[in-house]
């Protein structure tokens, strides 16, 4: 959706606060702006339930160029001549893949924090933290079908790799979503977590049957649906014309007359895809672009968590 003329701005935000995606965004920087978000909230988990979250070592494996020196087993070194690593019980049990929605409707709104801007930090914050914690993290970027593929590695180098995929993404063509889910599940044979990160603008009945795909192969499945504030409230105020950034078909309009009918729908779409995800065992979170990124990594780890349990 683009609202023509007078975007409505973000307001702007307290420069101290690193969690607020428009300040992230500013910083113009993917690794800086992950690592703020990280760094700053690893340093708060004290006061959570998260505190003292670890791995147990598993097993060897033979260093491979690129992983941490940290994890050297100097000991079994010292008793032959190769290198080994000490692999963790986590390393060995979760790989997860990233799926970001590349269509051009996450380049909404066209002043402030895009919706796309706003994943890219995400996943960017997120595959840090993954990595941090020696999980292997691989990547798909998709549109209308597959544009970015980045196999999964477990060491924290492999974080630059994923950068680059993101920082090459722009928002272009019509959202296929769905369907790209079915070449994700061809693609992931191993069972793994996928964190798809999408606005879920399309069909939500296709959507929840590319996410049942992936529950039938074993995956656990958390979805990020971003929207903007805008596409929830529609607060737009006067006659404007609304253009479809996919389709660029152009509507002439009082939005005054629509919101109630608008925001009704929206709320039906919300619920749908809410309960859907619920009934295939998906976790589901709604965020807004103006939405600290704290928070979905707090819900990141509650759903980490509660999968270790189970």
């Amino acid at each position: 959706m683009r609202e023509q003329p007078g975007n409505i701005q973000t307001q702007a935000p307290s420069q101290g606060n690193y969690f607020d995606p428009v300040v992230l965004s500013s910083l113009g920087d993917l690794e800086i702006s992950s690592r703020l978000v990280v760094e700053g909230f690893i340093s708060g988990l004290h006061k959570s339930p998260y505190h003292g979250f670890n791995v147990e070592f598993a097993e060897h494996r033979q260093y491979l160029p690129g992983d941490d020196l940290r994890h050297i087993d100097w000991k079994a070194a010292a008793k032959s001549d190769k290198l080994h690593l000490k692999q963790f019980e986590e390393e060995t049990n979760l790989k997860a893949y990233f799926v970001l929605d590349t269509s051009a409707s996450m380049q909404f709104p066209e002043r402030g924090v895009t919706k796309l801007e706003y994943a890219k930090i995400l996943i960017a914050s997120l595959s840090f933290l993954l990595l941090r914690q020696r999980d292997a993290t691989g990547f798909f970027g998709v549109s209308e079908q597959i544009v970015e593929h980045v196999p999964p590695r477990g060491h924290l180098g492999h974080l630059q790799a994923i950068l680059d995929a993101l920082t090459r993404l722009d928002g272009h063509s019509q959202t296929r979503i769905a369907e790209n889910l079915t070449s994700v599940a061809e693609r992931v044979s191993r069972r793994g977590l996928i964190v798809i990160v999408s606005d879920l603008l399309q069909d939500a009945d296709l959507v929840l049957e590319g996410l049942r795909l992936l529950r039938h192969r074993k995956h656990d499945v958390l979805v990020f649906q971003i929207l903007t504030p805008e596409e929830l409230e529609f607060p737009f105020q006067g006659y404007v014309r609304f253009e479809d950034m996919e389709t660029h078909g152009q509507i002439l309009t009082d939005p005054q007359a629509l919101r109630r009918d608008y925001v009704s729908k929206m709320t039906g779409l919300l619920d749908y895809y809410r309960n859907g995800c619920l009934q295939e065992h998906v976790d589901y979170v709604l965020l807004r672009t103006s939405d600290p990124l704290d928070k979905a990594l707090s819900t990141y780890l509650r759903h980490r968590m509660s999968r270790l349990k189970g």
